[in-house]
């Protein structure tokens, strides 16, 4: 009789994910068998414990080199810009699970709903307060979510990748829902997020099966390889099954991505979440979604960019556009950033779409939209958690004083944190010695790499649109009188030392790679290239 040979699974190289998704379970397990005093404690020690593991893990294997090896029964590529963006997302992470524990800017309590199920305003809730109950499985959630988003970009089937956008989505529906402050904003946030999120994961896995029907495999590889033989097994129907399942691909994504016309959860879901939740959800879920954009589209769909590329285009345009109109007219800082988010989502697509290298092959040693796309990540991302822990700290009466009414005059008030908060506005805005302005440098260089002048030009354009709100804001802290009327001003309150770590690394990458980019250019190119 033949022998059945058994599946590759390469768990070396998954062990980052697996000790992240078990910490997740053993968090859970806490949960039942932890005394409610000591629970606190141990979630915050398993998440943190988990989350340096995974890092070095992820950073030794990255170090021994090779090109990249595909896992887990052809299921997961671990290469280049898997290493990468795992890296980044664990560091983000433990940034973001250090302001999921911050207690002290809110007087001793965490920023979570002492009881979820409770209906705001009632007994059940004035009790559960009183009592100072507090959601410790929080941050088992958040590790789920986190597990989800290392394996969502380095997924090398549609399967698998669908199954880590359920694992990064679903936790992150309930988080958005346990804001302590604001219930009843913060559960209709979480509610239209999961409506939405529900609607767009339908449009993914519709789009799974036309591919399937195309090439007949699910393997990005195996689409690619059914696009450049021409082979289909459904006749002339078989080029619209692939312009739809690819289209319909893309709608799942770029809700993920948070880009136009697939935007409108974002303001409403980053205003109504708890701030933490904000801070984790803009920077590492934006890494997550635009690695899986780019490994579908680069190593599944490369072979069919002129089909794609035209309508990336045109969504990076409107993406740009209206994250900057729209940004202009708010009066909250958590909705300004986060129609910032949805601008530099369109900034990140000028340099996907222009496809430089990845797809087209660029000489050696020049920018690329892989490598280029990497380096605004850790910009934006950096700049984002810094931004939302100074925002955990301005505070009046109420909680978080999120008008910028409130904000003004703070630079004659609190002028550190006014200042510090100005240099993640500068860097959003792109302006030199930051790393955003470093980050849109190579963006726009990736883009025009790729031949797509007229892209960067209206990019350009539409930056120094950008930059007008981000001033708007330094001018109101700065050099603005508070009104004689206007309600009492926010205060900076001093917050404890994971926040104000949050705010630090936010500073340090800010400043270091605005001034000295190149370590991080020259491992963002090292790391640029996927694994077929």
């Amino acid at each position: 009789m033949g022998t059945i040979a058994a599946p590759t699974i390469g768990y070396a190289f998954l062990l980052p994910f697996i000790v992240v998704f078990a910490a997740a379970c053993v968090g859970v397990l806490a949960e039942a068998v932890v005394p409610r005093d000591l629970r606190r404690a141990a979630q915050i020690v398993i998440a943190l414990v988990a989350v340096v593991v995974a890092l070095v893990i992820t950073v030794l294997n990255w170090s021994a080199g090779g090109g990249g090896v595909v896992v887990g029964v052809a299921s997961v590529a671990v290469d280049g810009p898997t290493s990468f963006i795992w890296t980044i997302l664990l560091v983000f992470g433990a940034v973001s699970f250090g302001m999921f524990a911050e207690r002290k800017v809110t007087a001793g309590v965490s920023a979570f709903a002492p009881m979820a199920a409770a209906v705001p305003g009632t007994l059940d809730e004035r009790e559960a307060i009183e009592a100072r109950r507090e959601h410790t499985e929080v941050l088992p959630l958040a590790l789920f979510a986190l597990s989800g988003m290392m394996l969502f970009p380095a997924s090398n089937d549609l399967i698998t990748m669908f199954v880590a956008l359920e694992i990064l989505s679903l936790p992150l529906y309930l988080l958005c829902g346990l804001a302590r402050r604001r219930r009843l904003l913060s559960q209709e946030a979480a509610l239209k997020y999961f409506l939405l999120g529900a609607l767009s994961s339908a449009f993914f896995l519709y789009g799974m099966a036309l591919l399937y029907g195309y090439s007949g495999s699910f393997l990005l590889s195996g689409i690619d390889d059914a696009i450049r033989n021409g082979v289909s097994g459904t006749g002339p129907q078989g080029t619209g099954l692939l312009l739809a399942g690819m289209g319909l691909i893309a709608v799942g994504l770029l809700f993920k991505f948070g880009a136009v016309p697939f935007h409108s959860w974002t303001p409403d879901v980053y205003t109504g979440a708890p701030t933490p939740v904000t801070a984790f959800m803009a920077s590492c879920t934006k890494i997550a979604a635009i690695g899986a954009l780019m490994r579908v589209f680069y190593v599944g769909l490369g072979a069919d960019r002129w089909d794609w590329q035209p309508l990336m285009a045109a969504v990076a345009v409107a993406t740009m556009a209206v994250g900057s109109i729209l940004a202009i007219t708010q009066t909250d800082v958590k909705r300004m950033l986060a129609y910032s988010s949805i601008a530099h989502a369109g900034f990140i697509l000028t340099a996907f779409v222009g496809a430089s290298q990845a797809v087209t092959g660029a000489r050696e040693g020049s920018l690329t939209s892989v490598s280029s796309v990497m380096f605004y990540l850790v910009a934006y991302g950096a700049a984002t958690i810094g931004a939302f822990a100074l925002v955990t700290m301005v505070r009046d009466s109420t909680g978080e004083a999120t008008q910028l009414s409130s904000w003004v005059g703070l630079g004659r008030r609190s002028p550190l944190a006014a200042l510090v908060f100005s240099v993640f506005l500068l860097s959003f805005a792109g302006i030199p010695l930051t790393s955003g302005f470093i980050g849109k440098w190579s963006v726009f260089a990736a883009a025009w790499s790729g031949g797509l002048h007229w892209l960067v030009v209206v990019a350009v354009v539409i930056s120094v649109v950008a930059a007008f709100f981000y001033i708007r804001v330094i001018v109101l802290m700065f050099f603005t009188d508070p009104e004689e009327n206007a309600a009492r001003p926010a205060e900076v309150v001093r917050p404890g030392w994971t926040t104000l770590a949050a705010v630090g690394v936010g500073v340090a990458a800010t400043v270091v790679f605005g001034i000295y980019p190149g370590p991080l250019l020259t491992m963002a190119q090292q790391a640029s290239e996927f694994i077929r």
